[in-house]
């Protein structure tokens, strides 16, 4: 029996979880996996129900799950509120809590939505990576930090700060997973400016003594934005740190067409929290217009990688794909000729395509 740890999150959070939970169910009646579903509070619905962003009873229960969902957290309701107390702090704090050290954010564009993408077809077509960032080092966790009065000016000081076996163990990663497809590692740093890139750039280079089979080559940051646009095909695992890595994946939702399309998973010692990489989108609730898409496939990663049931992560991104070669469409995506339809409604056809 498989345990669920279900965050909803905020905003559209919620809305596009239920989509995943519906897939997911499908997809455990077709290949029969027995799940249980428990519920709890994380980011800004938490701190309405309790002052936590990340309740002591949130993290109890993630901490023995098998997998996590979460939808969203955070929205501008929350805007005021004391850093230490904010809705994504709930996040940052449930991601070291359990050690999810690796943040997988697979791009891969489908044959449907070629033209949704602002980049020409004959750019992104065939574009097929994975986005490897470490997760629980650099600027997001590092100390000392904070905002400090000097007279009539105001100091921030935030502290990015990296050690070898922090570095270490996300390049083993991306090496292993390269290893499994292309067999070639993208690192990405600015070495030519930061200490804690020039230390990345050699424990990297040490990692790949390993993986002889696999090649490695380096970009700085600023580069590999550039060309993640100009030629997104050359990339098979773009490894990179914690806010370098957060960004790139939301610029390559840009070859995809949507950010409402790019799954995640955060993995680490165990389980691991699967979520789409957009936001709470606030601006959408409520109007049944979220694009579900990048929850359900972030279902897909948790019957791969949490509870090793491949041919069901497959069915889900079969039926993904199907579904919009039948043309149909969440707002986002829309393009002339093809069907629009709602949160629900994606969701019940990509449903009804899982059950074959």
């Amino acid at each position: 029996m498989a345990s669920i740890v279900v965050l909803r999150g905020d905003g559209i959070g919620p809305e596009v979880v239920e989509e995943g939970l519906k897939v997911l169910a499908a997809a455990g009646r077709r290949y029969r996996i027995a799940l249980t579903m428990q519920e709890a509070l994380l980011g800004g619905a938490a701190i309405d129900a309790t002052g936590d962003p990340l309740p002591p009873e949130t993290l109890e229960r993630a901490g023995t799950a098998d997998a996590i969902l979460l939808g969203a957290v955070g929205g501008p309701k929350w805007d005021a509120v004391p850093r230490e107390q904010r809705p994504e702090q709930g996040l940052l704090r449930l991601r070291q809590a359990l050690v999810l050290y690796a943040n997988l954010r697979p791009v891969r564009v489908l044959p449907p939505l070629l033209d949704v993408s602002p980049l020409k077809r004959d750019v992104i077509d065939g574009a097929d990576f994975i986005i490897v960032r470490e997760l629980t080092g650099g600027l997001y966790y590092g100390t000392p930090r904070g905002i400090e009065k000097r007279g009539e000016e105001e100091r921030a000081i935030d502290t990015l700060s990296y050690t070898t076996s922090e570095i270490a163990r996300i390049a083993r990663l991306a090496f292993q997973a390269a290893a499994g497809r292309r067999r070639k590692v993208t690192s990405v740093d600015k070495a030519n400016v930061l200490s804690s890139s020039q230390l990345w750039r050699r424990v990297v280079a040490r990692v790949a003594e390993d993986f002889p089979e696999v090649s490695l080559d380096h970009l700085y940051v600023d580069n590999c934005a550039m060309q993640i646009i100009r030629n997104p095909r050359q990339f098979d695992v773009i490894l990179t740190e914690n806010m370098f890595g957060d960004i790139l994946s939301d610029e390559a939702a840009v070859i995809v067409g949507s950010i409402g399309l790019l799954p995640s998973a955060s993995l680490g010692t165990a389980g691991g929290l699967y979520e789409p990489i957009h936001g709470s989108a606030t601006d959408l609730v409520g109007r049944g217009q979220a694009n579900p898409i990048g929850t359900i496939l972030s279902v897909a990663l948790l019957l791969r990688y949490s509870l090793r049931q491949h041919e069901a992560a497959a069915a889900v991104e079969h039926a993904v794909a199907a579904v919009l070669e039948q043309g149909y469409r969440t707002p986002d995506i829309a393009q002339p000729g093809t069907e629009v339809v709602g949160t629900q409604r994606m969701g019940d056809l990509i449903v009804r395509a899982v059950e074959g």
